[in-house]
């Protein structure tokens, strides 16, 4: 099944956004997100800015999978780079483009770049790399860029944990999330649907988690202050469910540049890792 590397590097057209004040704030409200500009709708919670960008993303990502590739979808990894905080009154302006496809023994990898700017003054920011894999879908050719490295090694492991964050998810936090993002794929919503599909029931959005992440990072490390978030980048291992409690583990992983870098692990509390090679960068 050969994905089309024709499409790679091409940007689809720019889509504007205005921020509303009323759905940054939903979005912290269906994350439980308890940082005071995030709740007061001051500034839009850092995973927000997935939302304006769904159909962008969703334009690129289709120029080059395949159709019957898409039942074999899941979301590998997310990077985010946050160059100024999104908030209430300003307008985005986003494109994305497919930039990678790599082709692996047990399925294929497609990497899709999106970049948001401030449609006041073309100011970049935030970057996001998102990963989607297909599973099982290993044929034909692959070419373009690797997604950006992030991975926890097991030097920065073998430190000392400088923070460890526990987080209860709410039983009806699949339908919270999917009110605010705009995201109702049936496995999050139905559980006779995810049971048949091979799940254990209603699993919770990858994104949700990594929001309840961001918060946790933003609190554990960056000092209660979202203005210093500047990464955070993440690989899904498996889903959690409604009703269990995660926690994530903070590791001291040196400088980059003139920001303080921090990998982590979220596991949840029967120890099933769900979160690995977590990495967030914050301003020093």
């Amino acid at each position: 099944m050969q994905f089309g590397l024709e499409s790679l590097g091409q940007w689809t057209d720019p889509v504007e956004t205005v921020v509303e004040r009323d759905a940054t704030q939903a979005y912290a409200a269906a994350t439980n997100d308890p940082i005071a500009a995030h709740e007061d709708g001051v500034q839009a919670p850092p995973i927000f800015a997935v939302v304006p960008v769904w159909g962008t993303m969703s334009t690129a990502m289709m120029g080059v999978v395949p159709p019957d590739a898409l039942a074999f979808v899941v979301h590998g990894e997310q990077d985010m780079r946050f160059h100024r905080p999104i908030t209430p009154g300003m307008t985005l302006s986003s494109r994305a483009a497919p930039v990678g496809v790599h082709v692996k023994p047990n399925g294929t990898t497609v990497v899709v770049k999106v970049e948001s700017r401030d449609a006041a003054d073309d100011g970049l920011v935030v970057e996001q790399y998102v990963t989607t894999f297909y599973r099982g879908v290993s044929g034909g050719d692959g070419a373009g860029e690797e997604a950006p490295d992030h991975k926890l090694t097991a030097a920065v492991k073998a430190g000392d944990p400088v923070a460890t964050v526990e987080q209860m998810i709410d039983e009806d936090q699949t339908f919270r999330y999917a009110d605010a993002s705009g995201d109702r794929m049936p496995i999050h919503l139905d559980a006779e649907f995810a049971t048949k599909v091979g799940l254990p029931g209603i699993i919770i959005h990858g994104l949700c988690t990594m929001a309840f992440t961001s918060w946790a990072a933003i609190t554990a490390v960056a000092h209660g202050d979202p203005t210093r978030l500047r990464r955070l980048a993440v690989r899904f291992s498996r889903p959690v469910l409604p009703g269990q409690t995660i926690v994530t583990t903070f590791w001291d992983a040196g400088t980059a540049g003139a920001s303080r870098v921090f990998g982590y692990e979220t596991r949840t509390a029967e120890g099933d890792v769900v979160i690995k090679d977590g990495l967030v960068e914050v301003s020093d």
